[in-house]
């Protein structure tokens, strides 16, 4: 059986893709849910704690004197609490270009991880066009606050 990793991963860039899409056509409350800038906020900042939290898990199995074994841990939790501090402390646009940011962060880790031949080209692929999507609707969103 086929690991269902890229697709959960594909289907994971819904909720960016429609949050996007109803600040385009001016929605900024979803019933019961509310305001869509704080739905993307949330989400935003859970996946990309989700995915500090896959560096850290990748960390665990490397050696002591692999470089990544001392920089993954620290990279993770910098970006974690980051994005929690600013997620706590910013406006909601504010947010949403930190969001940007820290998505990128990620994957330029995940391309260096690629290099290192810590993590395989497939997954590094997928990585790449999840963010690309999941970046051009963070930046959509924010252009609509």
């Amino acid at each position: 059986m086929k690991k269902p990793s890229p697709y959960l991963t594909f289907a994971g860039t819904i909720p960016f893709i429609a949050c996007a899409f109803l600040l385009m056509i001016d929605v900024v409350t979803v019933p019961i849910l509310g305001s869509v800038a704080n739905i993307l906020s949330a989400y935003g900042l859970v996946i990309a704690s989700f995915m500090a939290g896959a560096h850290w898990g990748n960390h665990l199995s490397l050696a002591d004197d692999n470089k990544w074994a001392v920089r993954l841990p620290l990279y993770s939790n910098v970006i974690a609490l980051g994005l929690w501090l600013g997620f706590l402390s910013l406006s909601a646009i504010g947010f949403i270009w930190l969001l940007v940011i820290g998505f990128i962060s990620l994957l330029v880790i995940d391309y260096s991880l690629h290099r290192a031949q810590i993590i395989s080209h497939t997954y590094f692929q997928v990585r790449k066009y999840v963010t690309t999507i999941v970046v051009i609707s963070l930046v959509i969103a924010g252009l609509q606050l």
